[in-house]
């Protein structure tokens, strides 16, 4: 970047080196720094000299907040005229949220502008689709545990972290910040697997006193997303889960999960196993746009169909429940799932915590531009004035008249259909296979 020589005040140098506080203060005063791409682009355009009243100052102006934690100085900046105005990121096909933000730990952030040349939007237009990378995840145990009374579990299984189906109201979508992603389009093209969760788990529950209770498989990300097909670590820890006779409580959206019927209707026939279908919307354009890669509403009827029939205990889970949005669907979904064979419910109100607000609104305002106003003032009526809640007893429900409402209109939908069965799983029956016994006892002879 280039630096205030004293040439380029308009004075003669000795007056410039005879009074370096009137300079420092002339500094001080100016309230505008060029970024380094503009800076790049004027140079790139044969001009010697930057715009008027414009410098690049090595002090920041008076009262200009320090970033945190690095002592740079933070300068405001006023705002650029049409011609610095960036277009809209593209809507990728496939994908669900449409920038990819910093994640809240960062602290190097970066934007697209526009300097001059009129070129990003074109740079825009062309860009490819959005491949999907996978890294290896080096945990060293399985099962994550949690003290939560939200949610009937305290313990889980995630094989991924990252989910492709790239719902746009994801509440994991966060937790990719923590891995040093952006919880944007990172969250569900940079997919991180657990390639040896099936060992750690199966090494978990051989410890001495380890207590069965039900794991959770999918409370995070979906364990059925495409990626499953061909890492099959989901299946992998169904089939120790079902040799050790492990209750489990799947919870998915993909219509994937009826490839291991098999295990599941073997475990559901020992009361080990039960499925919730996650069925947000029966519109299928709705349901394209807010979950790109998910299963569409219909197969995912049919799976519950499927697993019904095969005698496994399935609830239909609608969530989220988007006020504006989807909530007018939720008596439909509940009787189209009780229609499938679904034994019993649950709904969720949607809640956008951390980097989920701006990814949330940015979709609302490319998708559906008539109803994001009303939509996000709906969200923060049932979240006291917030976009999010994090009190135990609220985050699920919500608080207010419409929040009431909701759980009024559930609790008579799903007692109309029949969706009142808690199911009840048998943790007694949990113990370590004894033919494993035998051959690590056989191998420690040698």
């Amino acid at each position: 970047m280039r630096r205030l020589h004293p040439q380029d005040s308009g004075e003669p140098a000795a007056a410039t080196r005879a009074a370096p506080v009137a300079a420092r203060t002339m500094l001080h005063e100016l309230a505008r720094e060029l970024d380094p791409q503009e800076v790049a682009a004027i140079e790139r355009a044969g001009s010697p000299e930057l715009p008027p009243g414009a410098v690049s100052a090595p002090f920041p102006p008076a009262g200009a907040r320090r970033s945190l934690g690095r002592g740079v100085p933070t300068i405001p900046q006023p705002p650029r005229g049409p011609a610095h105005l960036a277009p809209p990121p593209p809507v990728r096909k496939g994908r669900g949220a449409r920038s990819n933000p910093a994640g809240r730990f960062e602290t190097l952030l970066s934007h697209a502008f526009d300097d001059g040349w009129e070129t990003l939007a074109a740079d825009f237009a062309a860009l490819p689709p959005l491949a999907t990378t996978t890294l290896r995840d080096a945990s060293r145990t399985a099962i994550a545990w949690n003290r939560s009374p939200d949610v009937d579990f305290d313990r889980s299984v995630n094989p991924y972290r990252g989910c492709e189906h790239g719902c746009i109201y994801c509440y994991a979508r966060p937790s990719h910040a923590t891995l040093g992603f952006s919880p944007g389009l990172d969250f569900e093209s940079r997919i991180v697997f657990k390639p040896e969760i099936a060992h750690l788990l199966e090494r978990q529950l051989r410890r001495p006193g380890y207590t069965a209770r039900p794991i959770a498989l999918g409370a995070n990300t979906d364990p059925y997303q495409p990626l499953e097909r061909t890492l099959t670590l989901t299946r992998a820890v169904l089939e120790v889960l079902q040799r050790f006779n492990h209750p489990v409580i799947i919870t998915t959206k993909s219509a994937g999960v009826l490839r291991d019927l098999d295990i599941l209707r073997d475990m559901a026939g020992r009361r080990l196993a039960c499925v919730n279908i996650s069925l947000t919307t029966l519109d299928p354009a709705l349901a394209r746009t807010m979950e790109p890669r998910a299963a569409a509403p219909h197969r995912r009827l049919q799976a519950i169909e499927q697993l019904a029939a095969a005698g496994v205990p399935v609830s239909v889970l609608a969530a989220p429940m988007i006020p504006g949005l989807n909530d007018t669907e939720l008596e439909r979904i509940l009787a189209a799932a009780a229609k499938a064979g679904a034994r019993g419910a649950g709904y969720i109100l949607l809640r956008l915590p951390h980097e989920l607000k701006t990814l949330f609104t940015e979709w609302l305002e490319t998708h559906y531009p008539d109803r994001a106003a009303h939509v996000l003032s709906l969200i923060r009526e049932t979240r006291a004035g917030a976009l999010n809640e994090t009190k135990f007893g609220q985050r699920h429900s919500g608080t207010g008249p419409y929040a009431d409402l909701l759980a009024r209109r559930f609790l008579q939908a799903a007692r109309g259909n029949g969706l009142t069965e808690r199911i009840g799983l048998d943790c007694t029956r949990f113990a370590v296979p004894a033919e494993a016994d035998a051959e690590r006892a056989q191998m420690s002879l040698f």
